[in-house]
């Protein structure tokens, strides 16, 4: 384990389990409102993470006031949808709010070089292997597999769609085996229109594509350990035999050049409820609650949820918020602005992935343009 030079101390304000975005967002937040943020991460910055890579410009109002705008990063701009089925059925529309895309490899480092240089501590490559709260002290203790222990006033919980500590939480969904994988590649296609974010429907799966930086395109999809299975048990076995029967992936992977020699793969993808306290804990992004890759709006989501969480956080640590009211008042701010997305996203994916059904709503859809427009204002947020 190592860390930074700006790391003095065992005991903070505030200790972030998980350095994607919302705990990123959320250090750099707290940081700004003069807090000792500590942040625990089980990765060497930059690195790869299983994500789609596209973010709705909801964000952007909160990133500019965290000092952090992504522009210099050079992302894509986003402004058209493409949906086809998994026999090539394509439906078109506008995006009406936009998003850009980028990559997390970049992204993720941008927000950790700000935060580092702001005075946020790191401790990387470190894993929590236990949180315990003492009500008496009002304090955490965080155990890392190493044995060294941290403390803090409070803990935000950022670690992504599933760890270890889920299981020592006792959280219900982590009993519970999922069937789904998700696989990542970036890629370079020739002629792949910039402006567009293309989700295409194939057997038991849906892969979406969108522009990043650099000319690079991130591919990401999301199917189950069965069409794996059924397909030699091989990724490229998986896209030859699954993934092309959609005319639109095959000319994808048949054109496309891969940019790194393995594709970034994570198994076990729950979308089962999540509750965003447990333990005492304050959870962020998907480790509160994983909306479906096809409603592709996760990144914004990680973002806002920082933004919830930071004032509360800030008027508990000042002393004019008590515990209980900081868990409930999180908790139904988290519901409010995240429930009907995550409903609909559930309900979305329901209606694809079969091939039959993937048709029918497809072809429906392509006659009810309002109905498109409708479903994207339920999975996508105003400015905050």
């Amino acid at each position: 384990m190592s860390s930074p030079p700006n790391f003095v101390s065992d005991s903070a304000d505030v200790v972030i389990i998980g350095g994607g975005l919302a705990g990123l967002a959320a250090a750099l937040d707290l940081s700004g409102r003069g807090y000792r943020v500590l942040v625990v991460e089980r990765k060497q910055y930059p690195f790869h993470r299983v994500c789609g890579e596209y973010v709705s410009r909801e964000v952007l109002p909160y990133l500019r006031r965290l000092g952090a705008d992504p522009a210099p990063l050079g992302p894509a701009s986003l402004t058209r949808f493409r949906l086809s089925s998994p026999a090539g059925r394509v439906l078109d529309s506008a995006l009406d709010l936009g998003g850009f895309g980028v990559s997390r490899y970049l992204l993720d480092d941008y927000l950790y070089k700000l935060a580092l240089a702001r005075g946020v501590a790191f401790v990387l490559p470190a894993t929590v292997a236990d949180v315990t709260f003492d009500p008496a002290a009002g304090r955490h203790t965080l155990t890392l597999a190493d044995g060294r222990q941290l403390t803090a006033r409070l803990v935000l919980g950022s670690y992504g769609k599933r760890s270890a500590l889920d299981r020592q939480l006792g959280r219900a969904f982590f009993a519970q085996r999922s069937p789904y994988l998700g696989v990542k590649h970036h890629l370079r296609l020739p002629g792949f229109a910039r402006d567009v974010i293309a989700l295409h429907n194939f057997r038991d799966g849906y892969a979406g594509i969108s522009a990043i930086e650099d000319d690079k395109l991130c591919f990401c999809y999301l199917t189950t350990r069965d069409n794996l299975k059924a397909s030699g048990g091989t990724i490229a076995g998986l896209e030859s035999e699954v993934l092309a029967q959609n005319p639109h992936l095959a000319d994808i992977l048949r054109n496309a050049e891969r940019l790194y020699a393995q594709p970034e793969v994570i198994n076990e993808i729950s979308f089962a409820p999540k509750q965003p306290v447990e333990q005492h804990l304050l959870l962020l992004g998907d480790a509160a609650g994983l909306i479906t890759p096809l409603c592709g709006n996760g990144m914004a989501m990680a973002l806002h949820g920082a933004a919830l969480a930071a004032p509360l956080a800030d008027e508990f640590l000042r002393g004019h918020l008590g515990r209980p009211a900081l868990e409930a008042a999180y908790a139904q701010a988290w519901h409010r602005t995240f429930g009907t997305r995550l409903r609909v996203g559930r309900a979305v994916q329901r209606l694809f992935g079969g091939p039959v059904l993937s048709e029918l709503v497809v072809g429906g859809l392509r006659h009810w343009p309002a109905a498109v427009r409708a479903l994207m204002r339920q999975t996508h947020g105003a400015p905050f």
